[in-house]
């Protein structure tokens, strides 16, 4: 096939990715048909009509052309650096399993496989793993202790679990980075920024290279049926202490939400001024917990199920875990 059919081919399969990202994925599976990310990245703007007006005019057919909306600047001010933040808005699934903060390869074997036996018995379309699924715990900034796990070592218990969560659920998995998982870009920032860019160096290609599932990043909100889902360091952190968890998420959010990261199981109700109710959850922890560095805490082992009826109807069950059993 020549280059300008396989972009024709990608472009129609995937009408919503960006070009650089599609680009990514043309080059990675076609490597022979194109030299380099930015050769496959220009065939998809040729398609797109969007490498000139001559080249444009010749273009066999304008069914992927996209018109570039001109920002609007009418005082031509300095370009911007700004970036634009939006959700992700996950595919509507009937049932998503939601599972978060399990710190691998400090997890809890008990909680985990009470987890997903409760993840099974309800046959979810998805799997949604909200953030700190690794731990990173040697390129943490924090001090270290020498005799843990090396970085390699757990990205080999992230891969013998992910394949096993595969084989059992055979079901499409999203994974929203959380704070542990930033932990990689920092240290890549510090210690080795001549390598930022360099794509078998990012930890999306690290992730992918070893499970089959979708990354989310940057701290995006995460849409599911129109609830949305945030890991829970997106709003920093600071001398904030509520009532509970669920309590602060609804301070923070005014809206319904929910979110894992402080390893508690909580829920908050409130109506608003015209009686429609909004409710906060946070979802219990997978991992140990009773870590060296926070032995005594008020932290809970937990999971959910999202269950949709219809565009925008929802209901979720936020479980905890109590050894090893689900209440």
């Amino acid at each position: 096939m020549t280059q300008a059919v396989i972009a024709r081919q990608y472009r129609k399969e995937n009408p919503s990715f960006p070009t650089l990202k599609l680009a990514r994925i043309m080059y990675k599976e076609n490597p022979l048909s194109f030299k380099d990310v930015e050769d496959a990245r220009y065939r998809l703007r040729y398609i797109e009509g969007k490498t000139g007006s001559t080249k444009r005019k010749n273009t066999y057919t304008t069914e992927f052309f996209k018109e570039e909306a001109r920002p609007y600047n009418p005082y031509n001010l300095p370009v911007t650096e700004a970036e634009e933040f939006m959700p992700f808005e996950m595919p509507f699934y009937k049932k998503v399993f939601i599972m978060n903060d399990i710190h691998l390869p400090y997890h809890d074997i008990n909680a985990l496989s009470a987890a997903i036996e409760y993840g099974l018995h309800h046959k979810p379309d998805a799997i949604f793993l909200n953030g700190d699924v690794l731990d990173f715990h040697q390129l943490s900034f924090f001090q270290k202790d020498p005799r843990k796990k090396h970085f390699a070592l757990e990205l080999d218990t992230f891969k013998e679990f992910m394949n096993k969560l595969t084989s059992l659920f055979k079901c499409k998995i999203y994974f929203k980075f959380g704070n542990h998982e930033e932990r990689y870009d920092s240290f890549l920032f510090q210690k080795a920024k001549e390598l930022v860019g360099v794509e078998e160096f990012s930890l999306e290609s690290i992730i992918t290279n070893r499970a089959d599932c979708e990354i989310i990043r940057d701290k995006r909100i995460v849409m599911i049926n129109g609830l949305p889902y945030i890991h829970g360091h997106e709003y920093g952190r600071g001398a904030f202490s509520p009532v509970n968890a669920a309590r602060g998420l609804f301070l923070q959010t005014k809206h319904s939400a929910v979110k894992g990261d402080c390893h508690t199981t909580s829920e908050h109700t409130e109506p608003d001024i015209m009686g429609r109710i909004m409710t906060t959850y946070s979802i219990g922890a997978l991992c140990g917990l009773t870590p060296k560095w926070l032995p005594l805490n008020k932290w809970n082992h937990g999971c959910g199920m999202q269950f949709n009826s219809d565009k925008g109807i929802y209901s979720l069950e936020n479980k905890r875990i109590y050894k090893g059993k689900i209440l």
